[in-house]
């Protein structure tokens, strides 16, 4: 069993103080749109790894980027280290392990207008076919994922109507596939209320906005 502190969109002051430490997290996975002095904090404070995936709000890493640092991506393996928040890994499309769990991840939102991080219907369908040849190449991974993160939700499951909330489809054939326990995401703001959680099959669909504390 282990202690998953999922983070997303919104910096949960709470978590500045002694509530990370109440809180005991195995591992702190980020679903996109914090700032990464946010993420550096948390990670040097709660000593345990923080894998994290982009939003449509955060810089473009696979390109220079005096925001980050940030160098092209091209050319990359799936143990290589990305660049982003220091001391922090990126799920970007890559299946990593961490507390004993193997978590797979794919940020961005859908188009909406120009930025970074923003993919089409078709362009995350195929993102998501890769994702899932990776894991599959890996003999370890033939049961699947235990955890996805993501920053959209699954097209129907926790979006919202307007084209900037949408979620993706693809997400559908991921979980089938990959069969996880759970999938997290940010993305949707909840109004002065928690998200309900979701389901795709089996799988929990959660909202992490801005916080939330999970065992799996």
């Amino acid at each position: 069993m282990a202690r998953i502190l999922a983070i997303a969109d919104e910096v949960a002051e709470v978590l500045y103080g002694d509530a990370l430490q109440r809180l005991r997290p195995d591992v702190v996975l980020s679903c996109g749109d914090l700032p990464f002095d946010y993420l550096e904090n948390l990670v040097t404070r709660a000593g345990v790894p923080l894998i994290y995936v982009l939003g449509n709000h955060d810089p473009d890493p696979s390109r220079r980027s005096t925001l980050i640092g940030a160098w092209p991506t091209v050319g990359y393996g799936p143990n290589d280290a990305i660049p982003g928040p220091q001391g922090c890994d990126s799920a970007e499309g890559r299946v990593l392990e961490a507390a004993g769990l193997y978590i797979a991840g794919l940020g961005g939102s859908l188009r909406y207008k120009e930025g970074p991080n923003q993919y089409t219907q078709g362009e995350m369908r195929r993102r998501a076919l890769r994702l899932e040849a990776r894991a599959r190449l890996r003999r370890r991974f033939r049961r699947g994922v235990d955890v996805i993160i993501t920053h959209a939700p699954p097209f129907g499951v926790g979006d919202a109507g307007d084209l900037a909330h949408q979620g993706f489809a693809a997400f559908h054939r991921l979980v089938g596939q990959l069969r996880p326990r759970v999938l997290l995401h940010g993305h949707v703001h909840p109004i002065h209320r928690r998200m309900v959680d979701r389901a795709v099959g089996a799988t929990l669909v959660v909202n992490a906005i801005p916080y939330r504390l999970l065992e799996v």
